[in-house]
């Protein structure tokens, strides 16, 4: 049982920290290793990035970050991994070059990956961004009901 009147500890505050600092580097990683927005002599881009693919996948970071800072602090809530996951996912695919998903080239070859997949890559990243911020409004809704009373 959560004691509604404790305060956050220090010991929490830097766990809160860590945290987010490591799902931040994660997903940095993840998402910017395979994409190439992190230039790497593993994969290669086909497609020139665009300044939004950086924009996206510092908004993706970010959110990521804050959201794995909650998993510091007690929260009576649905965890909200799938969204956090599924945000990424979109995201990943926001800034991916077109022609180098395989499966999008599968679906739509190579001409169908830049006439269709391509624009609408940012509406895949505003999506991924939107899961990524309810996940966080929950997850900090949650936490705030856990540590504060309620003014009611």
């Amino acid at each position: 049982m959560i004691d509604r009147g404790a305060r956050i500890s220090t010991g929490t505050l830097a766990r809160a920290v860590a945290y987010g600092l490591g799902t931040g580097a994660a997903v940095l990683l993840l998402v910017g290793i395979p994409t190439v927005l992190i230039p790497n002599p593993w994969f290669s881009r086909m497609v020139p990035t665009r300044p939004q693919d950086y924009a996206f996948l510092a908004l993706t970071v970010l959110l990521s970050a804050l959201i794995g800072a909650t998993y510091a602090f007690p929260a009576a809530c649905p965890l909200q991994e799938g969204k956090l996951t599924a945000g990424g996912f979109l995201s990943f695919l926001a800034v991916g070059c077109p022609v180098c998903n395989k499966i999008v080239v599968l679906a739509l070859g190579t001409t169908g990956a830049m006439r269709y997949f391509e624009p609408a890559q940012p509406l895949l990243a505003i999506a991924g961004i939107a899961l990524l911020g309810y996940a966080l409004f929950v997850r900090l809704r949650a936490t705030r009901h856990a540590w504060w009373p309620s003014s009611t």
